[in-house]
Parts: structure tokens; C-alpha cells; sequence
């Protein structure tokens, strides 16, 4: 059987850094990055498409790298992106709604410490990077610390240990024990040829809420552009109601057009806004319940709802669908 025939996309970020007067920044070219791997059983292509710190990686660049991997898709069996590990998980989940029923493996992939550091993280997981973008089925991933794990799901927890990364609501797609590699049973259905669809909206806010948060500082964000907001707020989804009433001047904002998704502040489990009467009221008012989506997946997903020239009552239905895997509904 001939070896898969695999693209790496390679962008910066740690795993490619090297040592500079102002600090780390990224300087190892995707070549040099798989020479430091040695020999793997696949037929690897190398592109360098950007040179970046994740930090400065933005909408810009999310477009430039969906635009390669849906131009490179058909002639591979799997692509690698190379990546910082700080952003990661924004671009893996708008690179789920951006390329909407991708026919192969795409797995993002980075490092803690630069490949060219001795006992560094990067060479297992480019290595499972590969693997993944051999073995998987068709989707969104990132692999970090011995697991794959669906990009929309995935979520960046540890800023210095090699387990930065977990996927949260939902279990691993794949993992490297002392059995080898192992696929989990995790299949998405693919309704539909894939698509590339870039438009998005950034002019949206991710706000966390907190005790003695000011709601007029929504007003001023609607004032001045804001077209969507998520709001991470306490355990299940409930807001302030009371004194500094948030949840009425989220009912205003939705009234004016302006969706506003109801996230929970906890890493684990789910917001549901029928339980206690802080929610229900956000309910009432319109809150869209973001469910057990990661803030990072309702934040992108948001802004590409936006982008297709949703309103509220669209962007309602569209987080009450599940696209890629991003979401519990029941």
C-alpha cells in the first residue's frame, strides 16, 4: 500500500521559534521543521504560508489558511498546520465553519517548546499530527500531548505544561498509548460537498461577566460597532437582574438587532438558561443559549453567522444547530 500522501501548512508560532534578541520568535521554515523529525512512512509536501507569532494571527490570516487547505484539498489524503498554540483553538474552530464538509483529516498542531530545543514537546506532536491527517476521518483537529481532539471543541488550558490543551464536553478522537494509535468511534456525517466561505464579521465582543459589571458598557460597545456579543456569564447562564440590570439591556440590544449569546463561565458541562430565574429571564429577553460550545467556538461561529448576513432569529437557529460537532443539542 503506497504512504499517504500528506501537505504541511507550515505558519510560525513556538514549535518553529528560534532564540533572538527581543525573545522567541518564529524562525524554522516547515522544511527545516520535518528534517528535525527524521523519517516518517508518508509522502510529505511542505508549504510555508506565514511566518507568525499565534498572537498576530487574526481574521486575515484564518482566511488565507482556509484558502489552502480547501485549494490543496483534493490533492492530498491529509494536511498538517503547523501553529502557535496560544490562538489555536480560534483558528480551529472558524477554520470548522469556514470550510463546512471538508472531505479529508486537516490537524492543527504546535509546541511548547521549539522543535529545535532538546526534550521539546514538538516532535510527538507533529508526529500524531501526521497520523491524524493519515488516519482520521474527514474534519477539524488538533493534536496536542498524545491526543487528537475535534478543533471546535478544543480549548487551551495550561499556559508552560505539555498537556496545554483538552478537549472539553467531549471525548478525545484519538490517542497515542501503549497500544499504539487509537482511533475512537467519533464520526461526523457529511451531508454535502465542501464549500470555502470566508466572509465573517469581527466586529463582535467576548465579555466575561463579573460582580459589579456595568451594563452600559454593552451599550457603548453597540454605540460604537459592536453587531454580536457572547457574554460568559455565571454557572448555567444566569446575569445580573437586579441594581446593574444586564439582562434588561441585553433584551434591548436584541430588540435593536444585535444577538447576544449566553456562554457559561465554567470550562466543563453547559449553560441552560430554563433552570433558575437569572436565566430564564436572559431567556425571555432573547439570550441565545451558547449550550456546551467553548467560547472560542461561540465567539468564531458568531462571527461567521454575522458574516452570511444573519439576524437575530437566524443566529438563534444556527446555534441551535449543530454544524460540525461543535455543540450538544440534547
Amino acid at each position: 500500500m503506497p504512504n499517504k500522501k500528506l501537505l504541511l501548512l507550515s505558519t510560525g508560532g513556538t514549535i518553529a521559534s528560534v532564540v533572538s534578541d527581543t525573545g522567541l520568535v518564529p524562525g524554522e521554515s516547515g522544511e527545516q521543521l520535518l528534517h528535525m523529525l527524521g523519517d516518517l512512512p508518508y509522502n510529505i509536501t511542505v508549504k510555508d504560508i506565514m511566518e507568525l507569532d499565534s498572537s498576530n494571527i487574526q481574521p486575515e490570516e484564518w482566511k488565507i489558511i482556509a484558502e489552502e487547505i480547501y485549494h490543496n484539498r483534493n490533492e492530498f489524503d491529509g494536511i498538517v498546520v503547523s501553529h502557535g498554540t496560544d490562538t489555536m483553538a480560534y483558528t480551529a474552530s472558524m477554520l470548522t465553519f469556514m470550510l463546512q464538509n471538508i472531505n479529508l483529516p486537516v490537524v492543527l498542531t504546535g509546541s511548547q517548546v521549539p522543535m529545535n530545543v532538546i526534550l521539546s514537546d514538538a516532535p510527538d506532536n507533529m508526529r500524531i499530527a501526521f497520523a491524524g491527517a493519515a488516519n482520521c476521518d474527514p474534519g477539524i483537529y488538533i493534536a496536542f500531548d498524545r491526543k487528537i481532539m475535534r478543533g471546535c471543541r478544543s480549548v487551551k488550558v495550561r499556559t508552560t505544561a505539555f498537556n496545554a490543551f483538552e478537549s472539553v464536553n467531549v471525548p478525545p478522537v484519538a490517542e497515542v498509548t501503549s497500544d499504539g494509535f487509537s482511533i475512537k468511534n467519533n464520526r461526523l456525517p457529511n451531508p454535502g460537498k465542501c464549500q470555502l466561505n470566508t466572509k465573517i464579521d469581527t466586529h463582535v465582543s467576548l465579555v466575561k461577566l463579573f460582580p459589579g459589571f456595568d451594563p452600559e458598557l454593552l451599550r457603548a460597545m453597540a454605540k460604537h460597532g459592536c453587531h454580536g456579543i457572547v457574554i460568559e456569564a455565571y454557572g448555567l447562564g444566569g446575569m445580573t437582574s437586579i441594581r446593574r440590570n444586564l439582562v434588561a439591556v441585553v433584551g434591548e440590544l436584541i430588540r435593536k438587532g444585535i444577538p447576544v449569546i449566553a456562554s457559561s463561565q465554567c470550562l466543563y458541562e453547559r449553560s441552560d438558561l430554563t433552570k433558575y430565574e437569572v436565566g430564564r429571564l436572559a431567556l425571555l429577553e432573547g439570550a441565545i443559549s451558547a449550550r456546551d460550545m467553548t467560547s472560542e467556538s461561540a465567539i468564531t461561529k458568531l462571527m461567521w453567522g454575522l458574516g452570511q448576513g444573519m439576524d437575530v432569529s437566524t443566529i438563534t437557529d444556527f446555534f441551535n444547530t449543530d454544524v460540525a460537532g461543535e455543540v450538544t443539542l440534547n
